[in-house]
């Protein structure tokens, strides 16, 4: 297994796990395997093990669908070591999709580190009207989402607290998309970035503040309190970013 870079940066409860990882990386994937990159909380200090999985991009010079079942093989162990499924991507996917996924990419280069191998995500350049783009999509479609999920939940209060979690990791990345839009280029962590909003639509946004705090188990108040900061968010960054075309 080639030596892993920057594997100091890596949060020292996981540190053994990623180790593990690459090296069921280089098994499985042999020479196709190009880079493996990890990014976002496993770089930062309040990555907390018992909740929180190590994100990674295996990036390959091919897609093998055989070296990818052989890795799925080893999915329970890795998941009892806290590491979530890889996102598999080609260099040229990468730059082809910088029009297409700039919110994502930017998280990942805003926050990464290559263990190994050549890193597609340092270099990457995004043009700010995709990325604009790409901020009203998504508040459109996470709105249309926390209404259809709230009637799937057919009034499961613990489903419900599960939706706005997720809802709310897709929020902060929205709202960062914004905020380099602004000219932010560097990582800012979620409590900035939900201050950052707050001050942006001049409100409070208890209900995104909740759903984004890991600790706190949202209930129905908290649902209708996040909705409503969504709406207003959406509305005011609308006319807001209306305006910077």
């Amino acid at each position: 297994m080639p030596d892993l870079s920057g594997i100091d940066r890596i949060h020292p409860a996981v540190i053994g796990p990623v180790r593990e990882y690459a090296a069921l990386i280089e098994e499985c994937a042999g020479d196709r395997a190009v880079a493996l990159v990890v990014f976002g909380r496993v770089l930062s200090e309040d990555f907390d093990a018992a909740t929180d999985v190590v994100a990674s991009v295996l990036v390959v010079d091919e897609v093998d669908l055989n070296a990818l079942r052989a890795l799925a093989r080893h999915g329970p162990r890795l998941g009892r070591l806290r590491i979530a499924a890889p996102l598999v991507m080609t260099p040229a996917y990468v730059e082809s999709s910088r029009d297409t996924f700039p919110l994502e990419l930017i998280e990942i280069q805003q926050k990464h580190q290559a263990l190994w191998g050549d890193d597609p995500f340092a270099r990457l350049t995004f043009e700010p009207e995709h990325v604009r783009l790409q901020c009203e999509r998504e508040f459109k479609r996470l709105l249309i989402q926390l209404r259809q999920g709230l009637l799937k939940a057919a009034d499961q209060e613990f489903l419900l607290a599960e939706l706005q979690r997720a809802l709310a990791d897709d929020l902060i990345r929205t709202l960062r998309g914004v905020l380099w839009l602004k000219g932010t280029r560097e990582p800012t962590p979620r409590g900035e970035v939900v201050a950052a909003a707050a001050r942006m639509c001049g409100r409070d946004l208890k209900g995104l503040r909740h759903a984004a705090d890991r600790g706190y188990e949202p209930g129905w108040d908290d649902f209708q309190a996040f909705y409503a900061d969504l709406v207003a968010l959406a509305a005011h960054l609308d006319h807001t970013l209306e305006h910077a075309r």
